[in-house]
């Protein structure tokens, strides 16, 4: 099929635009990172139709990578269901991506290194869906890293920016240590990093083993996919053009340890005490980030925060052994974050850079499109029914109460808290009287068709994306729903179970009961009784104020980790040891070498008959020790 095509083609977008961007001109610029990306999705359509109903895998082999002793890594790539599903979600997702930014960064110095950077970005994570084994998944997994401190950072002369990416870059570091100990324990215990061959003897291996390798294979996850403790990178990532939190940090990147967690399900399946901690941290941050989302005033950090919260339900259904329906919402998440960034980027867009929801209001009369599909990605969002975001929550939330009430408990609240702060955030941008500044109010105006269209085309895919795993149709259809599709992967691995339909419905009555509650809160909050925030804020006292800090995570991480190392680092390593040590024994041979010539260079007079007097002193030192040596 060719596979090797699909990430080839960013590839030679990068190539193009990096080497020669400078001098083929804005337009030349945009078609070449726009149209590799599109030929991407294109190609992995035909991949897609050519597939057919296929359950296995397939694997295309090129050549051997790396040989040495008995390591033997080929590069091959590797095509199932759920590769085919990560394949059109970041290429298809990509693509409207690319076309939006051609509008939004039509006025940004560095036009062609940006589009060079995401096209570099969509082909390191094209490789890390497509790696047949976890050597090869590793090097897209630290490509898709350093792309993404290129696109954070790429404002570099904001320092802010430049700092959100060494931060995003440094965090990231901590979860890969983890990964690449997970990756050499798996060779040690099964003599290979194939897929094939580790899957088939998972089953043999020592369940101690097995949780030594999930749970290490989990830290990897936890920092590329911002869960607690490793999830303070992400929100300060927002500092990136809008683009980027829409590609890396809503519909791709950030997925890309969902994704190897359910790669992994036959390793985790026999490691129940590392499924129980992935449940346990993806509840736990599903809940902290949207509780912090309930108090932010950044448009984009509240969405930042809403993202850490959905991945937190994806890792919530990995734990309980759900992975199809973790890859659902992974999969319509896409769709509605991506909406959700990219009409926040319309939006800071129109108001001249603008971001601070305090200093919006009522921008539906002036922006109708932007509102239109802000306020569908919020519905999708917040799980009301039909759009995308109920089928793959409620999905989420039936699975977590069958393997106990308690988890599903939680999820229900925090599913009330996602409605509140989302629509909190539709209420004070587009609703209500205008608090625009004065530039804001003469910049204000709606974006250009290459910035609607993509808009529209997500608020689409975020209203029926989620009817593939409705049975109702599946059964009008005569189709298996998206679980029953993507079952064959996780075979053997999952521990699924299908709930009673009264049952389901019911869960599903007060998904939805909860996520009106949260929208009818926040409606009364700052529509009906604005005052009434106020006087919430004010009566919480304590609980407020550790909300608004963020729960101080970041003043910890300074105190007990950042602040010592620099110490460290400036006060011992630099200071004592480098300068003091190092730098002192070099400096006092320089001083006394110094010393010696000062005393050497007396006998350097000038003088004729001084030298005639040295040359015969010499003479005589030497016939004396000759003398003395020959007795």
């Amino acid at each position: 099929m060719q596979l090797w095509l699909i990430p080839a083609l960013p590839l030679a977008g990068f190539l193009i635009n990096g080497l020669l961007g400078r001098r083929l001109g804005q337009k030349a610029v945009s078609a070449v990172g726009v149209g590799s990306s599109a030929l991407a999705f294109l190609w992995t359509l035909r991949v897609f139709t050519a597939w057919g109903g296929s359950t296995g895998a397939q694997i295309e082999r090129y050549f051997t990578w790396i040989q040495t002793g008995a390591l033997e890594v080929e590069l091959a790539f590797y095509l199932d269901r759920l590769t085919l599903v990560m394949l059109l979600v970041v290429t298809g997702v990509g693509t409207l991506i690319h076309l939006y930014s051609t509008g939004y960064m039509a006025r940004e110095g560095g036009y062609y290194r940006f589009f060079a950077f995401l096209n570099l970005f969509l082909f390191f994570m094209l490789v890390l869906v497509l790696a047949a084994n976890y050597l090869l998944l590793f090097v897209g997994w630290e490509g898709v890293g350093l792309s993404s401190y290129l696109l954070i950072g790429f404002w570099f002369r904001r320092s802010s920016a430049a700092e959100a990416g060494k931060k995003a870059f440094l965090v990231n570091r901590i979860g890969d240590f983890g990964f690449s100990l997970g990756i050499l324990l798996m060779y040690v215990s099964f003599r290979s990093l194939d897929f094939t061959t580790v899957f088939a003897r998972a089953g043999q291996a020592e369940t101690a083993t097995l949780t030594a390798i999930a749970l290490l294979l989990f830290v990897g996850a936890a920092g590329k996919s911002a869960q607690v403790p490793l999830y303070v990178w992400l929100p300060d990532a927002m500092e990136g053009p809008t683009p980027v939190s829409a590609l890396i940090h809503a519909a791709t990147m950030v997925t890309a340890g969902v994704y190897m967690v359910a790669r992994s399900a036959a390793l985790f399946a026999g490691a129940p005490a590392a499924l129980e901690v992935v449940a346990a941290v993806g509840l736990l941050t599903a809940f902290l980030a949207a509780t912090i989302g309930l108090v932010q005033t950044d448009i984009k950090r509240v969405l930042a925060y809403s993202t850490v919260s959905q991945l937190g339900y994806m890792f919530l259904a990995l734990g309980v052994g759900a992975q199809g329906a973790a890859i659902f919402h992974l999969m319509t998440h896409a769709f509605f974050k991506a909406l959700l960034f990219l009409a926040a980027g319309s939006v800071i867009h129109a108001l001249g850079g603008e971001q601070d929801l305090r200093r919006m209001g009522g921008l539906a009369r002036r922006i109708p499109i932007t509102a239109a599909t802000f306020v569908t990605g919020a519905l999708a969002l917040a799980g009301l029914p039909p759009l995308a975001g109920f089928f793959s929550k409620d999905e989420i939330l039936v699975q977590a109460y069958l393997r106990s009430p308690a988890l599903f408990a939680v999820g229900l609240l925090t599913a009330a808290l996602t409605s509140f702060y989302v629509f909190r955030a539709v209420f004070l941008a587009f609703c209500g009287e205008s608090r625009l500044e004065a530039a804001a109010e003469h910049h204000l105006h709606e974006s250009p068709p290459v910035m609607t269209g993509p808009l529209g085309a997500l608020a689409v895919l975020s209203v029926v994306g989620g009817w593939v795993g409705w049975s109702g149709l599946a059964g009008m259809l005569g189709a298996p729903t998206f679980g029953q599709w993507l079952a064959p992967v996780f075979a053997g691995a999952g521990s699924r179970t299908e709930a009673p339909r009264a049952l389901e419905l019911g869960l599903a009555g007060l998904s939805v009961a909860a996520a009106l509650a949260g929208a009818a809160l926040a409606y009364w909050c700052y529509l009906a009784r604005p005052e009434l925030s106020r006087r919430l804020a004010e009566g919480a006292g304590v609980f407020y104020r550790l909300v608004q800090r963020k729960y101080y995570v970041d003043e910890i991480y300074g105190a007990a980790v950042v602040r010592p190392i620099l110490a460290v680092s400036t006060g011992f390593l630099w200071k004592a040891l480098d300068a003091g040590v190092i730098d002192g024994l070099v400096n006092q041979v320089g001083r006394q070498s110094k010393q010696t010539g000062e005393v050497l260079r007396l006998m350097q007079s000038g003088n004729l008959r001084s030298y005639a007097g040295w040359v015969v002193l010499g003479a005589v030192a030497v016939l004396a020790l000759m003398g003395a040596l020959a007795r």
